[in-house]
């Protein structure tokens, strides 16, 4: 929006045409969405206290969660909230890819924020039921992995690329469809189990979020991508902003989020942040990256899976109790140690993530 007042300011007097880097307005982006955030944080945390909206928590886990009962949740409305507005703002609203990534985040935050609201407000304790979850996200991912698939104007936009190996390229076809489905609906999921200690969500959501701005950045630049040997994808660089509001956003966030917590982003927030990571992955064909830096997302679901694989075969549990995380703090790590090391790794595979740029 800001960019067509600069293009036009331009004709006029040239040193707004500096908007026209992406870079600054990143920077912009990341600025903007963290000034939002906490600037709109403590009111929204107010309101939230005023209309009772607290968190449940379970009995059965952690005691030392017992205290969080009645801690605010569905946070990730200011988070949701920072990012589109910001995007709106900073990004070239010309763009196909950016309505993408913006609408499926939205769309996303819908479907978690009808199970938090009946959860919270409501008072049912299901939720929004499993199926009816799965089916708005299906339609959702579904709808944007056919978007894509149609109107990809080259064959390296639907084509699969593993790192650390130079010369493959699997053009999937139909396939991408099905590839991007389940990494959106898939990656949405798995930040929503990783959700469940004060900020450990929302930091890897960052630093993965950063990392596949500079993916992006580099995918939608012609030099750079045919340099380092990755698919040039033509108007992706755009999604850096996004990538820049998600970042700023989400440390706006972490400052209430951080231990102990004054609110909860909900599945409102985490639903839509995951789905945010998925589709900007597919657009700039690093979904087995994503997989790399997302690791602790990665592991959380899997201690799901089979935790309940275990179970039902052989009624015997392998953690103390799933997501992986709870298993710790029951073996008696403090609450602040698990979150810290599991930001510490996720460090860590984003910087190998990053390392594919150049090895292959």
């Amino acid at each position: 929006m800001l960019l067509i007042l600069a293009d036009w300011l331009a004709q006029f007097y040239s040193p707004f045409r500096v908007f026209d880097y992406l870079t600054l307005r990143a920077i912009l982006g990341v600025l903007t969405a963290l000034a939002l955030s906490l600037l709109l944080g403590p009111l929204m945390i107010r309101k939230l206290v005023e209309a009772q909206i607290g968190q449940s928590v379970r009995t059965d886990g952690p005691q030392s969660h017992l205290s969080k009962s009645g801690t605010p949740t569905m946070g990730g409305a200011l988070i949701i909230s920072s990012i589109a507005v910001s995007t709106l703002l900073w990004a070239d609203l010309s763009n196909r890819y950016v309505w993408v990534v913006l609408l499926v985040t939205l769309l996303f935050g819908a479907v978690g924020w009808v199970d938090d609201y009946r959860k919270v407000i409501e008072k049912n304790s299901r939720g929004l039921p499993g199926k009816w979850k799965y089916f708005w996200q299906s339609v959702a991912g579904l709808g944007a992995a056919i978007f894509l698939y149609q109107t990809a104007p080259s064959v390296a936009e639907t084509s699969l690329i593993i790192p650390f190996i130079k010369s493959f390229s699997w053009e999937m076809g139909i396939f991408f469809v099905v590839l991007t489905y389940f990494v959106i609906v898939g990656t949405s999921n798995a930040v929503n189990l990783t959700d469940g200690l004060d900020g450990l969500a929302i930091l890897p959501t960052v630093m993965v979020a950063s990392a596949l701005g500079i993916f992006a950045y580099l995918s939608g630049h012609t030099q750079f991508a045919s340099y380092l040997n990755i698919p040039y994808i033509a108007g992706s660089g755009e999604l850096i902003v996004f990538c820049a509001t998600i970042a700023g956003a989400g440390l706006g966030f972490l400052w209430f989020n951080t231990y102990p917590a004054q609110v909860f982003m909900g599945d409102v927030g985490a639903l839509a942040l995951g789905a945010a990571l998925g589709v900007v992955a597919v657009i700039v064909r690093q979904e087995i990256v994503l997989f790399i830096m997302g690791g602790v997302f990665v592991m959380e679901t899997v201690s799901v899976i089979l935790q309940v694989a275990s179970f039902k075969l052989t009624g015997r549990r392998i953690f103390r109790m799933a997501p992986i995380h709870h298993h710790f703090e029951l073996k008696g790590w403090p609450e602040p140690r698990v979150i810290v090391r599991f930001w510490i790794i996720t460090v860590v595979l984003v910087l190998i993530g990053l390392a594919t740029i150049k090895l292959r």
